[in-house]
C-alpha cells in the first residue's frame, strides 16, 4: 500500500511540474502577444539558449578549478540572462520592429 501511494504522490508532483512549465509558456505568449501585437514563436529557442550558456559556462568554471556550488550556478544563470536578453533584444530590433512598422 505504502507503494501506490508513492507513485500517487511523484505523479501528482510531475502534473504540477508540467502543469507549471505549461502556465510559464502560455503566459509569456500572452505578455508578448499583449505587448507587441504579434507572436512570437521564439521562446523554445531562446531558452534552449539560455540552458547551452548554462551549462557551457558550469563546464568553463569547473575547468577554471572553481568548486560547484550555489556561487558558480549563479554566474551561470546570469551569463544565460544576458545572452537571452542580448538575442531577444536582437529578435525585436531586426524582426518584430519592421514587422510592425509594415502593418501600419
Amino acid at each position: 500500500m505504502d507503494g501506490n501511494f508513492d507513485i500517487l504522490l511523484q505523479q501528482v508532483l510531475n502534473g504540477l511540474v508540467l502543469g507549471s512549465i505549461y502556465a510559464l509558456v502560455a503566459l509569456g505568449y500572452t505578455m508578448v502577444y499583449g505587448i507587441i501585437g504579434l507572436i512570437n514563436f521564439a521562446h523554445g529557442e531562446v531558452v534552449m539558449v539560455g540552458a547551452m550558456v548554462t551549462i557551457s559556462v558550469l563546464t568553463m568554471l569547473a575547468g577554471a578549478g572553481f568548486a560547484p556550488g550555489i556561487i558558480t550556478l549563479l554566474l551561470a544563470i546570469m551569463a544565460a540572462a544576458v545572452v537571452c536578453m542580448l538575442l531577444a533584444q536582437g529578435m525585436e530590433k531586426y524582426a518584430y520592429r519592421p514587422l510592425r512598422k509594415a502593418r501600419g
